[in-house]
This record gives structure tokens, sequence and C-alpha cells, in this order.
């Protein structure tokens, strides 16, 4: 069985990380209670700008914001698919404050290719 990943780019205020923080863990909770495995979230340290691409030039990243890199890890693609539906449903996600310009935001699925 392999793995599946959703993958975010998101451009967040720099004052807004710990909102953040607090905002993601609602996220993140039903995550795991809907099957999610693992979930790594990354500030970004070093993330330069790109003379033709970049995480900063994909985000569209604006002055004091930081850019967060970041992985949801599922069993595989039908444990996903299953737990985002639920979470969609959720009371929990609808009234989750996003400190972030959402229409900013990069999301994908992905599966494994290999791991090492």
């Amino acid at each position: 069985m392999t793995t599946y990943i959703d993958g975010f780019l998101i451009p967040i205020p720099t004052a807004n990380k710990e909102k953040y923080k607090a905002g993601s863990k609602v996220y993140n909770d039903l995550a795991k209670a809907n099957g999610a495995l693992r979930i790594v979230e990354c500030w970004g340290d070093e993330v330069p700008d790109g003379k033709v691409t970049s995480f900063p030039m994909a985000v569209k990243l604006e002055p004091g914001e930081t850019v967060l890199f970041s992985w949801v890890e599922w069993p595989d693609k039908a444990t996903r698919d299953a737990g985002n539906k639920k979470m969609m449903e959720d009371p929990a996600m609808a009234s989750m404050e996003m400190p972030f310009d959402g229409k900013r935001l990069i999301m994908g699925g992905f599966e494994v290719l290999a791991e090492y």
C-alpha cells in the first residue's frame, strides 16, 4: 500500500503565525481523527526569491508574509478522499479562522513515487 500526500504552500502574514498555529490545530485534529497518518507544517526560514520560479513567486508573497510549506500523509487516496469529505461536513471546519489570503493558497494531491 502506498501512502498519499496532500501538499500545501500558504502565504501567511508573519504577524499571524500564532493565529495560524491555533487554527491549524483544528484542521490537524480533524485530519488525524479521519485517517491522516502524519501532518508536517514548515515555517519558511530560508526561502529565496527566484528569477524564474520560487516559493515566494508561486504564492505571490507580499512584504510581511512568510511561506508555509505543509503536507498531510494519508494511508492511501481512498482514506484521504473519505477523510476530506467527513472533514468538510464537520461544523468545526466551517468555523475555522483562516488568518491568510486563501486565494493564494496552493494545494494538490500527490501519489508517492518513491521513498528512500
